[in-house]
């Protein structure tokens, strides 16, 4: 008698609340709305915002945007190589363009403010490895040579390009993949000329990720914690995106698992500490930048710089890119979620910051001096290459920002 009681309760509740699948409206459950914290706004574009496309078949790789749906090419098309000349082979190994002069892909900006020694500047990382496809649209990605990976820096006085760094193969491997990229141009660094070092993220879906260092001075080059546990990919990582279980699944190749090691990076304001992660990990990491700045001289350098990892825990799901602001939290994209998180050192925590239906696979951020968090939604797990040859992706992309709390801006560093 009671169990029919039961079912004749849950059966009035349902028919008075006329629930479906699709739509909760009036039900007596909690519902998640999709949404938390500050309100989301579609970027009507002001100041000079860059964009980056890896390549695959566009005719350039860093563009400019001129108003709410266009790009041109930046600095000037001539710079970016056209797509018919970035890839080469050597006894029929596939490899992308050596050519240092020139753009071949973009993966990642970043800015920095005019100073007496150095004018505002646009640094771009070109991995050096464009995506190509076959005659059949598979895809593919030749390995790098050097020259073709560089660090570039462009004035944005007169839209030039000021100075150029490549690595030997000893640094950058035909394996590495550059993916994001930080800057501390405090002229006390140890380990340094005095000019600034870059810290750079070598991501490699082969297998050897790491970081990449480089001193703005004298442009020598150098690498840390190469295959450390806290670098490496998550083994078998199956992420969910809007509801669903992510596989990558690639033309004319097996179903498997994204294979991206070390991604996201951030420094603290002090410039003392670089927290990072793995894309397909969940833990967040953290390391005294001066072990990454320990050059090679110190034969204990790399042991060093491996038992002085820290690891803060799990946060909740991947992350892709970080970013920073100047009261010290390290906001982490998280694609999984259409979210931001943030960890907090004060506390240990990771906090959910903001959420958003539209935030699907946020993909770089930036904390503006306005006091605003912009984002990239690129909608990556759509894109052809990685579902089969199939776009699922709506257009148009978009740049997302909110306000950020407690009046945190863009952290400004003394020697910036």
């Amino acid at each position: 008698m009671a169990a029919r009681i039961l079912i004749s309760l849950l059966t009035a509740s349902l028919v008075t609340s006329q629930v479906t699948f699709q739509n909760s409206t009036g039900t007596k459950l909690r519902v998640d709305n999709g949404t938390y914290g500050p309100p989301i706004e579609e970027v009507h574009y002001y100041g000079r915002i860059f964009t980056t496309y890896t390549r695959g078949s566009y005719d350039y790789t860093l563009g400019v945007v001129v108003n709410e749906t266009a790009e041109t090419p930046y600095p000037s098309a001539e710079l970016n190589l056209p797509p018919d000349q970035l890839n080469t082979s050597w006894n029929g190994i596939p490899f992308g363009s050596g050519n240092a002069s020139a753009f071949i892909s973009v993966q990642a900006v970043y800015i920095t403010s005019n100073t007496s020694s150095r004018p505002e500047t646009l640094w771009a990382i070109d991995t050096g490895r464009p995506t190509v496809h076959n005659a059949q649209g598979d895809p593919s990605m030749p390995y790098a040579q050097p020259g073709g990976p560089k660090l570039v820096a462009i004035s944005l006085a007169n839209n030039s390009i000021y100075q150029t760094y490549t690595f030997p193969a000893s640094v950058h491997y035909p394996d590495s993949y550059l993916n994001d990229l930080r800057f501390d141009f405090n002229p006390n660094l140890t380990d340094t000329s005095g000019a600034g070092v870059a810290y750079l993220v070598d991501s490699s879906n082969e297998g050897r990720p790491g970081f990449i260092m480089v001193d703005l001075g004298t442009g020598d080059s150098w690498r840390r914690l190469t295959q450390d546990a806290s670098v490496l990919r998550g083994e078998n990582d199956v992420p969910s995106y809007q509801g669903h279980p992510f596989y990558l699944r690639q033309s004319g190749m097996p179903i498997t698992w994204q294979q991206e090691g070390l991604d996201g990076i951030q420094l603290t304001p002090d410039g003392e500490t670089m927290y990072y992660s793995p894309l397909s990990q969940r833990t967040l990491y953290s390391i005294p930048t001066r072990n990454l700045r320990t050059r090679d001289t110190d034969p204990l350098a790399e042991l060093n710089a491996h038992a002085n990892v820290s690891s803060h825990g799990q946060r909740g799901g991947d992350a892709n890119g970080f970013e920073g602001d100047s009261n010290g939290l390290i906001y982490q994209l998280m694609p999984e979620h259409n979210a931001i998180y943030y960890y907090d050192p004060r506390d240990g925590q990771t906090h959910g910051f903001v959420r958003d239906p539209r935030i699907i696979w946020p993909d770089g951020a930036s904390v503006g001096a306005d006091g605003y968090i912009y984002m990239n939604i690129n909608q990556l797990p759509y894109q052809p290459d990685w579902n089969d040859g199939v776009d699922g992706r709506t257009y148009p992309g978009a740049v997302l920002r909110c306000k950020l709390p407690e009046n945190r801006t863009k952290i400004r560093s003394l020697y910036e």
